[in-house]
């Protein structure tokens, strides 16, 4: 696999969505505005349940979690984003005035990736997140070329290479392949991936059966690399992770 130089990382941290949790109005617009002028993607979500849904359903890079909400503590919801297949990869960052060594310690142990005390410079957070997302091991991309062992995937030149040879694929199955590569290890529900990959006129006149469809087609073009494409059974599929 292609490693990531220290610009392509940070270029994809960049582009990345991140989902806010915070119940104070003021707090989570003045979160949002600092992730969003640093040219990410930014999500609120003001209660836990909120932030659960949301994260399931729009795939997030990464969960800025506040740990005081009115209907579930924050690290309830950590402990359920790490249960649930489709968000277990999800780094999380908490955010919390506690910042005990025994507060801290517990966020870890249920899975945070970072932890940020309040009060704290907006700044500090932005480049904590960035460098949280650019441990993740985003997919091996080098320019706009993806390589996964015998498949090649060149975005621009919109070619599929198995082991050196072409793979005759059609537009859809194509950027559905992209979608699945460009999150690795993550899973991906067939409405997510309805939604990432048709356009919204396709949409009116399909269902997420089409989505199984053209994974059985596209796995039998890929031929000796069809297993990087898995099945994640009752809920979607995940580009295979080493």
């Amino acid at each position: 696999m292609t490693c990531l130089g220290p610009e392509a990382a940070a270029g994809l941290a960049a582009m990345a969505k991140v989902l806010v949790v915070d119940d104070e109005p003021d707090i989570l617009q003045m979160l949002m505005q600092q992730l969003r002028a640093s040219g990410m993607e930014a999500v609120g979500a003001g209660t836990a349940r909120e932030a659960l849904q949301i994260a399931r359903t729009e795939g997030p890079d990464l969960v800025l979690l506040d740990l005081m909400l009115p209907d579930l503590d924050g690290l309830e919801v950590c402990k359920r984003l790490r249960r649930d297949p489709i968000t277990e990869r999800i780094p999380v960052i908490m955010v919390s005035a506690r910042g005990s060594e025994m507060d801290r310690v517990l966020g870890f142990e249920l899975g945070a990736d970072d932890y940020i005390i309040k009060p704290f410079s907006p700044r500090e957070l932005v480049l904590r997140v960035r460098r949280s997302l650019e441990r993740q091991q985003p997919p091996p991309v080098e320019g706009d070329l993806l390589s996964f062992g015998e498949l090649t995937i060149d975005v621009p030149g919109h070619r599929v290479l198995v082991r050196g040879k072409g793979v005759d694929i059609t537009a859809t199955e194509f950027r559905l392949l992209t979608v699945l590569a460009r999150r690795r290890g993550r899973v991906q529900t067939r409405d997510h991936l309805l939604q990432e990959v048709w356009t919204h006129g396709e949409r009116d006149e399909v269902d997420v059966r089409t989505v199984d469809t053209h994974v059985r087609r596209l796995r039998e073009k890929l031929g000796a690399a069809a297993d990087l494409v898995e099945t994640v059974r009752g809920v979607g599929y995940r580009f295979a992770s080493p």
